[in-house]
């Protein structure tokens, strides 16, 4: 078991000084006899403790080497960044306040704070639901009087899908939030087929 700051203190302790110096086999025994329910310390070890105290006057761990910590500052700056844009990137505010992406990321999974995903939804106006009755009642059922074969000329597909407000990528489009969020985006609903719009109306 490594030994910690206190357990160093103590040997220095055991070790004694002037004319009442122990041995180093001395400090061993006595170290083992306090703590017997411990792996006995050797004699190198007792010989590094003094040696490192006579050297630098402590006995504490040197520092680890490693990068520097982030500043609460700097965490602060991070926590207002996704407060103000919920839709900022990781690359965007590494880029912005000068740090590492890794530090971003770190800080944001310190803080609890998860990137979700968008949900596309079809935004109905009011008027919208009477409108789509009238289309099925009437101008589908007019189109098949005219041509019995038109219902089964109709492909129902999700596969060619666009909006009229623009472009939602859900794949690269994030909202930053503590809790468990669910970040709506209402479009427009219309199917592309062989360059026509297909809505609530056909043409």
């Amino acid at each position: 078991m490594p030994l910690n700051e206190r357990d160093r203190i103590e040997i220095l302790m055991m070790i004694g000084v002037g004319d009442r110096m122990r041995t180093q086999q001395e400090v061993c025994r006595l170290f083992h006899e306090m703590h017997p329910d411990r792996e006995p310390v050797s004699q190198s070890t007792v010989s590094r403790i003094e040696q490192k105290y006579r050297e630098l006057g402590h006995v504490r761990d040197a520092p680890r080497q490693g990068r520097p910590k982030i500043n609460e500052n700097v965490q602060q700056d991070v926590i207002l960044s996704a407060l103000e844009n919920p839709h900022c990137t990781v690359r965007q505010v590494s880029r912005d306040l000068n740090i590492g992406k890794s530090s971003v990321s770190n800080i944001f999974k310190k803080v609890k704070y998860h990137p979700y995903r968008v949900r596309l939804i079809h935004e109905l106006a009011e008027d919208d639901f009477d409108r789509r009755t009238e289309f099925c009642e009437y101008r589908m059922m007019d189109h098949n009087n005219q041509n019995n074969g038109f219902i089964a000329n109709i492909l129902f597909s999700d596969e060619a899908t666009f909006f009229l407000n623009g472009h939602v990528n859900r794949q690269n489009t994030r909202y930053w939030s503590q809790g468990k969020s669910t970040l709506d985006a209402r479009i427009p609903y219309a199917t592309s087929t062989k360059g026509q719009c297909v809505g609530w109306y056909l043409d």
